[in-house]
């Protein structure tokens, strides 16, 4: 009988143990991080686009006055060109960490607000 007592015991302890189970994040949590990787490339070659198209401009301008300073001035497209640069480059470290398992719809949040 005590045998059969302290059995039950220990199986009743043991159902009271908190079993962790496995954290399940929503499907729709990779999206976000795309729409940040495709915001970073996006957003930074349109800023690049309208930086080289002021800076033509003001090129174009320029060259008529000071024909002797047409190569200095070009240092601000190469300069908007640049940004294009970082945006891909940030748009390639949202990539790779997308997929797998374990990302979180917190990490795409964080993405999607990176890009």
């Amino acid at each position: 009988m005590a045998a059969a007592t302290t059995a039950l015991a220990t199986s009743a302890v043991t159902a009271l143990v908190p079993v962790e189970l496995p954290h399940r994040e929503p499907l729709y949590a990779p999206f976000f991080g795309i729409m940040g990787s495709v915001s970073a490339m996006a957003l930074c070659a349109l800023g690049a686009a309208y930086g080289t198209a002021k800076a033509g401009s003001g090129i174009a301008a320029m060259a008529v006055m000071r024909p002797q300073l047409i190569m200095k001035s070009l240092i601000p497209v190469v300069m908007a060109g640049i940004i294009a640069i970082y945006g891909l480059v940030v748009s390639v470290l949202i990539s790779s960490a997308l997929g797998g398992h374990g990302y979180r719809l917190y990490t795409s949040f964080l993405h999607m607000g990176a890009g």
